[in-house]
């Protein structure tokens, strides 16, 4: 690649989900630990955190006082998570990868991250819900693979065989 050209943009994004953790690696492994130290993207990895209300699903009376001791800890499963997709790209020797963190809906907040870095490609874990759970909360990646204006990379988390 010629010096001063921008490499192409791939954004990650995480959780506290096992697949989460799955997919993070998996792609760790097969597009930046085999070119090190020349990686062939600039790595975005984005955690949307819920904002507390949502977390909650609740308002009214009592709902105030919840509400800190929510968004609280909605802070330190944030710092979580990004501390181990740090601690993941430091064990493949991935280094200069960008972390972010935004509140808000993770569907939309991820579409918004492609567009504002222009990314060709978007990677999502799959939770593998079924049916009734993915109708009441929504799939992530049904919604990324529709909306977000780049290709989208759904990493599914192999099932085992007992």
């Amino acid at each position: 690649m010629a010096t001063g050209e921008e490499k192409p943009v791939m954004v990650v994004g995480i959780d506290e989900s096992e697949q989460s953790t799955y997919a993070l690696e998996w792609t760790l492994d097969r597009f930046f630990a085999p070119y090190a130290p020349n990686f062939p993207f600039k790595l975005f990895i984005v955690h949307a955190k819920p904002n507390a209300v949502s977390a909650v699903g609740l308002a009214g009376p009592g709902a105030a006082e919840v509400l800190p001791y929510v968004d609280t800890d909605l802070k330190h499963i944030a710092a979580r998570v990004i501390e181990m997709a740090k601690g993941i790209c430091q064990s493949k020797s991935v280094d200069g990868a960008m972390f972010e963190v935004f509140e808000g809906d993770a569907r939309s907040i991820l579409c918004d991250v492609v567009d504002k870095h222009h990314a060709s490609l978007l990677v999502v874990g799959s939770h593998g819900y079924g049916a009734i759970k993915r109708a009441v909360l929504g799939s992530v990646s049904d919604y990324c693979a529709h909306h977000a204006h780049c290709s989208v990379m759904i990493v599914k988390k192999p099932k085992i065989k007992h």
